[in-house]
Order: C-alpha cells, then structure tokens, then sequence
C-alpha cells in the first residue's frame, strides 16, 4: 500500500523534473541567443545567461542522480 504510493510520488516528481529541464533549457538557449546577437551584451544580460545555464545544469545533475531518462 504505501510502496505504490511511493512509486507514484516518485514517478510524479520524475515528469515535473523533465518538465522543469525543458522549460529550463529553452530558456538558457533563449538567453544565449539574445547574447549572440549583441553587439556589446550589458551585464545584466550576461548575469542572467550565467543564472540560465547554472539552474540548466544543476537540474540535468539531479536527473543523472536520479537516473531519470526521456523513455523510462
């Protein structure tokens, strides 16, 4: 009773980390476009590139922690 309970928690969590991940990486490769195509990129851009890609990655480590793939 309580282990399917477990599963499904983890299953759920799983999906809304997938979720986050692709939301995430949109947003990095958004970021590093807007920062392409600047001629001379404020800080204020680069930081937020810079924070894009830190949340891109750390979420990509806690899926291979989690061992979380696309299929499973």
């Amino acid at each position: 009773m309580f282990f399917q309970r477990k599963g499904k928690l983890r299953k759920s969590f799983n999906e809304q980390l997938l979720l986050s991940l692709e939301k995430n990486k949109n947003e990095w490769m958004r970021q590093k476009e807007i920062v392409n195509r600047c001629v001379e990129p404020s800080e204020e851009v680069l930081f937020h590139l810079k924070i894009a890609e830190a949340k891109y990655f750390f979420l990509i480590r806690e899926a291979k922690q989690r061992k979380v793939t696309l299929l499973g």
